[in-house]
């Protein structure tokens, strides 16, 4: 038997219980991971609360983790016994082992610890998904961050400053503003206090920016649209706030025939080939130092409600990890 958090009804985070479970057995093409860390990510309560429809039910939360692989199922050969692995999945992890695909994971370089690898694996190929083939960034654009303090928004600013962007992020905190600035961030506007459009016109001398990125969801729109150069793209891709209203497409027209896409990073990593060559961009900047992943909690996995009202109560910044 091993210990992890179980659902057995959507709701608050007092539905998740840390119970006993069988060990599972990998099958065919399959391995089995011993956790050492496992990643805190708002998709977690997506699918705790059934904003996210659930595979099935008792479900095990948790998007991203890292570990050993301890046991692998007939006919795998991406890993082996021994190898440190990370993963990022739709649910699962919040378990002291888990079976998870093998094709599904990728493994983890010399000089990135678990705890880093958990930290980042959703996170960071977010952020290298929206940035490099969503709307891929270049030197002299200006971008908008919605978010920037958080998880990915991090993450996101410091890859854009390197690649040469202008970054614009919103915040919800002086705090905030100031951990957004220290990792990238050029602009910052406090959402709570300013007019997040006004001060976009005002900063970019009433052009717009090239792109929004949009993980808040229902508190951004429309003013997002606002914030765009005629021909600009936004990027919805979270909804913390709440889902968007159903949108009349003429907006985009209206409004500059503008782009609008709803990403998921599973859709840019469904193959093989391109998790990998995900993985390992995210790996290359996060080593070289031009990308720095700072834990900034730490809970034990047991912990994971507690951990859940934090997140929810924007009481966290950037990255947190559980630990088994």
């Amino acid at each position: 038997m091993v210990q992890a958090i179980r659902i057995e009804t959507c709701g608050g985070p007092e539905v998740m219980k840390w119970t006993e479970v069988e060990q599972p057995k990998p099958g065919p093409g399959e391995a089995l991971v011993r956790h050492k860390a496992v990643g805190l990510n708002f998709i977690d309560v997506y699918f705790r609360t059934g904003l996210y429809k659930a595979p099935s039910m008792p479900l095990i939360p948790g998007s991203e983790g890292a570990g050993e692989v301890i046991a692998i199922g007939e006919g795998v050969t991406d890993v082996a016994v021994g190898d440190r692995v990370a993963y990022a999945t739709t649910v699962g992890a919040y378990a002291e082992e888990r079976v998870i695909a093998a094709d599904r994971l990728v493994k983890v370089p010399d000089g990135i610890s678990y705890e880093t690898a958990a930290a980042m694996m959703l996170k960071g190929m977010t952020a290298r998904y929206l940035l490099r083939r969503t709307f891929r960034v270049e030197a002299g654009q200006t971008i908008l961050f919605h978010a920037a303090a958080g998880g990915v928004g991090l993450i996101a600013c410091q890859w854009a400053n390197h690649l040469g962007a202008t970054v614009i992020g919103t915040v919800g905190s002086e705090e905030k503003a100031a951990l957004a600035k220290a990792h990238g961030a050029h602009h910052t506007i406090n959402y709570r206090t300013e007019n997040f459009v006004d001060r976009v016109k005002e900063i970019t001398n009433g052009e717009g920016v090239e792109v929004v990125y949009d993980s808040v969801g229902k508190d951004t729109f429309p003013g997002s649209l606002d914030c765009l150069k005629p021909l600009g793209m936004w990027a919805l891709f979270g909804q913390s706030s709440g889902t968007v209203p159903p949108l009349d497409l003429g907006i985009l027209a209206q409004k500059g025939s503008l782009f609008a896409t709803r990403p998921t990073l599973f859709t840019y990593v469904a193959k093989r080939d391109d998790l990998v060559a995900t993985a390992n961009e995210l790996f290359d900047v996060v080593k070289s130092g031009v990308v720095k992943i700072e834990i900034n909690q730490t809970y034990a996995l047991k912990d994971a409600e507690q951990a859940h009202r934090d997140l929810e109560g924007r009481k966290t910044t950037g990255t947190t990890v559980l630990i088994p």
